[in-house]
């Protein structure tokens, strides 16, 4: 990992770690106390969910953000994507242009036909022609899909 990779996502880390650290307490589960009761930290369900960091194009990131709550989240939930979670970085460097956020899929397999499927909607290609018309909104999307092990509370 380069440092500037580093740099960009350890803000959101520190933020997914106090999330769900905040779920943990908030159902009266210490984190390190379950993992060691529950031993196996394999996956509880098929249930992928995906972690998406965009890297917005310098001055573009309300631009994106704006795509959207007023557009992109309608268009997960039509092709069986589901919102979770949408961020924004508090501290710099990854404040000006960094936006997270996370969505469940059913499994792995449907996650890249979803995908396929939002890519494809008319709709969407409207949308993201409009929305850069003048310029690209997005430098980088960096996707990584993550499995809940099995003493995970749900979040469903």
């Amino acid at each position: 990992m380069n440092r500037r990779t580093l740099l960009t996502t350890a803000p959101f880390a520190v933020l997914a770690l106090g999330v769900f650290e905040a779920i943990f307490a908030s159902l009266g589960r210490d984190t390190a106390t379950t993992a060691a009761k529950e031993g196996n930290p394999m996956p509880a369900s098929t249930a992928v969910y995906e972690l998406r960091i965009y890297q917005a194009v310098p001055g573009k990131l309300d631009e994106l953000i704006a795509r959207f709550r007023d557009h992109t989240m309608a268009l997960f939930a039509k092709h069986g994507m589901k919102s979770l979670a949408y961020w924004t970085a508090l501290d710099e460097p990854a404040k000006s242009n960094n936006f997270f956020y996370i969505l469940e899929h059913p499994s792995r397999e449907a996650a890249a036909a979803n995908w396929k499927a939002f890519e494809a909607d008319p709709e969407w290609q409207r949308v993201k022609a409009k929305t850069e018309e003048n310029g690209k909104l997005v430098v980088k999307v960096d996707s990584t899909y993550l499995a809940l092990t099995n003493f995970s509370p749900k979040l469903s």
